[in-house]
């Protein structure tokens, strides 16, 4: 077993191998790799022979929307195979420069590939619609054509898109540089834990020991890792401005009004759901300062600062998991998914899906990744806490979305979109709540889940909305020619803070410092989708309770129509309207119901 505990970072050598994902899932070898990148670059070599010829007919069209398929599928599977690699162990020099060269081979694809979108656009809609109705074959991509259709306006011309494409390596420079520093270069200091031995600070500690009962724990630790950021703070404001200009430059190009409406576009969004997604959450502040009071008195503290606002209100009932105790319980809280959600659900911890444990170098924090043709997979840094159950749940919640989209969408249609991205994943965590407040009879600890509960709702609709907001407003201001130094960023999220915890919660002065370390900030506003998805989940959740069956077959109809339509056409086939500022309305409603339960089993 491997000990979650240990003062030092075990190497990637040490962890055994039921542990870790298996790559070899997708290359059994380095030569199967080197193959498929040798038939890429023969693919990007030959696909431009289509130029030029896409409107002569539909047989044309096709060949050529076959050919970008395989271009693609190529590229995507060399570059997640590479970057995972990578992710295992960011010190290793080799997988640093596969990764690189993978990163090449994409820019390359996509500057080969650029000519398709203009010169569909340059081709009469009516045309193109008519190709579709003559030629059953293109029915698959009638979805994929339409959006490029109506992205018309936002298209340039075929050379313009090439050398956007081209810039690809270069406008992603801001992310990989601050990739590669937050998890290779960045060394925190170590803390004396509550029982006297002294602990490394790394991200995937960094909330274990924020959740210590010992205040000086959580006090010192979160110094230690805001402080160590302070140090870089020019460097950090630095890369990320570079990243928001990357984002308002990429915008203006493409005739986007901001950078807000160019990322919101790509999901056919309206700005107005991002704008009423702060203002319910606005609305709802009152129900965080309320929060924020009751922690104050179930911790017994004068004041609630930044560092309290992690640790379990419950005390003497927090427990511990082992990953085989985790595993248990998400399978049984996902039951009410049905015996095919199951099935290939518990499959996944037999088949070498999941990369469980920390080690030295492994990017922080979890994600689920993947390609087409090759099942999901979970990375993760297990802490053995109640939050790494939940992620497990969350993760797998994702894969899971892969794994029905995949199996049953053609690959043009398989990516879903970020949009919907959170739905499952939020899903299988309220199922693993309510799978839990079932089992646990004990008061203490019912109050610790619902404790959970409400933190989930903390820090994925209102901490997410806040970072949304803040995002906002940097991009806003950048777009205006305003100035982003390192003290403006931390001035504008000093003030956040303070408006969403409000007059009672301290605002440590660290706290000012916390954009530093947000790797979401550097894919613009994608954040918001977590409370969206949050929301939306919510509402799928409790029609799964109070339905049944019906729900459930609309839920997987959902995950297995991929990215076939727009993500709020596919929502509301589910039977959840998000184009309704109702639906965040009532999920901060059930935020207030766990609050009033809190309350009352606190008194």
């Amino acid at each position: 077993m491997i000990s979650e505990t240990a003062d030092r970072l075990q190497g990637r050598d040490q962890i055994p191998a039921q542990f870790k994902w298996r790559l070899e899932d997708i290359y059994a070898s380095a030569q199967d790799w080197e193959r498929d990148a040798a038939r890429l670059q023969d693919v990007i070599s030959h696909i431009s022979r289509w130029e030029g010829h896409l409107g002569e007919s539909g047989d044309s069209l096709l060949a050529c929307l076959q050919e970008n398929d395989t271009l693609g599928l190529l590229a995507e599977r060399l570059f997640a195979y590479a970057r995972m690699r990578r992710d295992e162990d960011n010190g290793d020099t080799a997988a640093q420069a596969l990764a690189d060269r993978a990163t090449s081979l994409l820019v390359r694809a996509q500057s080969a590939t650029a000519f398709i979108v203009p010169e569909i656009l340059s081709v009469p809609a009516a045309t193109i619609r008519g190709f579709i109705a003559q030629k059953a074959e293109l029915k698959v991509y009638e979805h994929f054509l339409e959006n490029i259709l109506r992205m018309r306006p936002h298209t340039l011309s075929t050379a313009e898109e090439r050398i956007v494409a081209e810039s690809g390596e270069v406008l992603g420079a801001p992310q990989n540089i601050f990739t590669l520093l937050n998890n290779a270069d960045l060394r925190f200091p170590s803390v004396r834990d509550e029982h006297g031995q002294m602990v490394e600070i790394t991200h995937g500690r960094f909330i274990r020991l924020m959740e210590s009962p010992d205040r000086r724990v959580r006090r010192e630790t979160f110094q230690g890792l805001y402080q160590t950021y302070e140090k870089q703070r020019n460097t950090l404001a630095a890369l990320l401005t570079s990243s928001i200009k990357k984002d308002i430059f990429l915008a203006r190009v493409h005739r986007y009004p901001s950078a807000l409406a160019a990322a919101l576009d790509q999901d056919n969004v309206p700005v107005p759901v991002y704008d009423s997604l702060l203002e319910a959450v606005h609305e709802s502040l009152p129900l965080v300062y309320r929060y924020v009071e009751l922690r104050r008195r179930m911790l017994d503290l004068d004041q609630v600062h930044m560092y309290d606002l992690y640790v379990p209100l419950v005390r003497g009932a927090d427990k511990t998991f082992t990953y085989e105790e985790a595993v248990e319980a998400v399978q049984n809280a996902v039951r009410p998914l049905g015996p095919e959600y199951g099935r290939v659900f518990e499959s996944a911890f037999r088949s070498g899906w999941i990369d469980v444990f920390e080690n030295r170098g492994k990017t922080s924090g979890a994600y689920s990744w993947g390609t087409y043709g090759v099942h999901p997979f979970v990375l993760m840094n297990f802490q053995g806490n109640l939050d790494s159950v939940f992620t497990l749940a969350h993760e797998m919640g994702h894969s899971m979305h892969s794994y029905f989209s995949d199996t049953n969408q053609a690959f043009v249609n398989s990516h879903y979109s970020i949009f919907v991205a959170e739905v499952a994943s939020t899903v299988n965590e309220l199922l693993l709540t309510a799978h839990l407040l079932r089992e646990l009879t004990d008061r203490q600890q019912r109050m610790w889940v619902l404790n959970y509960h409400l933190e989930q709702f903390r820090t994925t609709v209102f901490r997410q909305t806040m970072f949304a907001e803040f995002e906002k407003i940097t991009h806003e201001r950048a777009e205006a020619g305003e100035a982003l130094t390192a003290d403006d960023l931390c001035r504008i999220y000093a003030g956040l803070n303070r408006t969403y915890y409000g007059p009672d919660a301290v605002i440590d002065p660290e706290i000012a410092m916390e954009w530093a370390r947000i790797p979401h900030f550097y894919t613009a506003f994608y954040v918001y989708q977590y409370a969206t998805g949050f929301s939306a989940a919510t509402a799928l959740y409790q029609q799964i309770l109070e339905e049944g069956q019906p729900a459930v077959e609309r839920y997987l109809r959902f995950l297995r129509s991929g990215g076939s339509d727009y993500p709020i056409n596919l929502l509301r086939q589910a039977g959840v309207d998000m184009a309704s500022p109702d639906t965040v309305r009532r999920a901060l409603q059930v935020f207030g119901s766990l609050l009033d339960q809190m309350e009352e089993l606190a008194r």
